[in-house]
């Protein structure tokens, strides 16, 4: 009884995660996993409880064109703009995605693409990097954000916590190696060197004081008007060996 139950459950989550991966491709993504929430139930969080009701969190990606972050400082007011456009395509298909989850039965809660709470020093209710890393659809590099095989760190990204059985992926371990191209091409040396396999310490490797004061002055300039740099995304070598 026990292995039928069994198998019954991974046939479940095998069904479920197809549905909803097919329905997150279709709706526009271009990353998707799924992240076990017991592989980062001690990451900040909030509220503190967040987790408590959810079994799985679910990534999802969109990446920007190359020549936005080739182009770059100048085409610093295109990032902007496109930034924000990808950022609102994510917040639509994790709402779609939530949705359909739970008219399936379940429960879902969408976690908008780009949203920091006031209070919590740069930080939103949960990481998307650190769900999409336990999901094994990328690491986290040394420039701290979401590095993908496919498109290294030029991507967005969305996320769904939700108690719908699926199928989890395992998580990434870092595929950096040497390189510091990101901490060597840092406009405001806010980026450290260190040597990590999974998720760092945040204040270890990055000044985030150093980070926002820049990007302020980018949101203040009026022909950017948003918090955004993109060097370090553009110097990833991870980024431009998907153009080659």
């Amino acid at each position: 009884m026990l292995k039928k139950a069994a198998e019954d459950l991974s046939w479940l989550k095998t069904s479920h995660h197809m549905e909803i991966s097919e329905l997150a491709f279709e709706l526009g993504a271009d990353i998707f996993g799924v992240a076990d929430l017991d592989a980062i139930r001690g990451y900040p969080v909030y509220p503190e409880n967040l987790l408590e009701s959810f079994d799985f969190g679910i990534t999802v990606g969109v990446k920007l064109p190359d020549p936005i972050f080739d182009l770059l400082p100048e085409s610093r007011p295109v990032y902007s703009r496109y930034y924000v456009v990808a950022n609102d395509l994510l917040d639509n298909i994790a709402l779609r995605l939530s949705r359909y989850i739970e008219k399936e039965g379940y429960k879902a809660l969408p976690i908008p693409a780009s949203k920091v709470i006031d209070g919590l020093y740069w930080r939103s209710y949960i990481s998307h990097k650190a769900i999409a890393r336990a999901a094994g659809v990328g690491w986290i590099g040394r420039n701290l954000l979401l590095i993908t095989p496919e498109f290294g760190p030029r991507l967005r990204l969305a996320s769904i916590l939700t108690d719908m059985p699926l199928k989890a992926g395992k998580p990434a371990k870092n595929r950096c190696g040497k390189c510091k191209e990101c901490i060597d091409h840092c406009i405001t040396k806010a980026l450290h060197f260190s040597e990590f396999e999974n998720y760092p310490e945040r204040e270890e490797v990055f000044d985030v004081d150093k980070c926002a004061s820049k990007l302020k002055e980018f949101a203040a300039d009026p022909n950017i008007g948003t918090m955004v740099c993109g060097i370090c995304i553009k110097v990833c070598p991870w980024g431009k060996k998907n153009k080659a």
